[in-house]
């Protein structure tokens, strides 16, 4: 239950109140672990203040979690502090120059309303997709970054007509997967966005030997997909939000007065009980899990 983070990072009391460890590099030095290096291209707005999300799951690991943040080059983080970028921050080629990445995980953005061609920094992010399937045990993608790696692999999102924006109930469709096995039967999870697929798709996509579906509701479809090389895992959900998340972008939505957005289905905004926590803490536990399992076999040769 370990991250290894800066001295002064600004978020360790809040991590550790909530009993995840900090320590530094010096300290994990002296531990006879292999830390995993977890890269976290983080394209969220407000960047500093989403962290926090990430690292509590990942922090509930019983391995040393080194996170790597990433930033683009081709992206302006307008809403994000550019001192704490510059402190905290590294492009891509950097972090894989410094030492291989064990994992990479690629948030959401708030661009899924835009076509992937019209993203101003699409084609860095398809680089950093290419580079990550050949070199990089498992690529998580949460939510637009999800997305993001299914149209590497051809699949293209639709616009919904209205957001898909509340907490739903899922089936775990493989017991025996590594990552997705150990969740619930059904279990809940947050959605947040204003595209995705049809069912069908994704089962002609399942059907061509392109993707194995792992979790599913008959009022939001598909949830949970991943490459059959298990390269690419592809989440549509936001596992790792919080309830104050789902209050903060209700805000922001009835701010912006938009008539395509309703306040979240299945969460009382006055009473914000968090349904989903066990759900988060165990697929981002197994996943790690699964990046550390393939990366020894890695390193010994099995799969090389």
């Amino acid at each position: 239950m370990t991250v290894i983070t800066p001295e002064h990072y600004h978020a360790k009391k809040a991590l550790e109140s909530n009993n995840i460890m900090c320590i530094s590099q010096e300290a994990a030095a002296r531990q006879d672990i292999r830390p995993l290096r977890i890269g976290i291209l983080n394209i969220m707005p407000n960047v500093q203040t989403y962290e926090f999300n990430l690292l509590h799951p990942l922090g509930k690991s019983i391995l040393q979690i080194i996170p790597v943040w990433i930033k683009l080059s081709t992206h302006q983080y307008n809403t994000s502090s550019k001192l704490h970028l510059d402190d905290l921050y590294i492009p891509f080629k950097q972090a894989v120059d410094e030492a291989p990445l064990d994992g990479l995980i690629i948030t959401g953005a708030p661009v899924e309303e835009l076509a992937f061609e019209k993203v101003k920094y699409w084609e860095e992010i398809q680089s950093i997709i290419r580079y990550a399937r050949r070199n990089i045990m498992s690529t998580l993608g949460i939510c637009w970054g999800g997305m993001a790696l299914a149209k590497t692999i051809g699949i293209d999102k639709t616009a919904f007509a209205e957001k898909l924006f509340g907490v739903f109930e899922y089936q775990n469709l493989n017991k025996h997967h590594p990552i997705t096995g150990d969740l619930d039967d059904s279990f809940r999870c947050p959605q947040s966005r204003h595209s995705g697929y049809a069912d069908e798709l994704l089962e002609q996509e399942r059907d061509k030997g392109n993707i194995n579906l792992l979790a599913h509701s008959p009022d939001t479809g598909y949830l949970i997909f991943e490459t059959t090389d298990r390269r690419l895992m592809i989440h549509l959900g936001h596992p790792e939000y919080n309830s104050g998340r789902l209050i903060e972008e209700t805000l922001r939505d009835r701010d912006k007065e938009r008539t395509d957005v309703r306040d979240p289905e299945n969460f009382d905004l006055e009473n914000p009980v968090n349904r989903w926590r066990s759900h988060r803490n165990e697929f981002f536990s197994q996943w790690i899990k699964f990046v550390y399992q393939e990366s020894e076999y890695d390193v010994a040769g099995v799969f090389s």
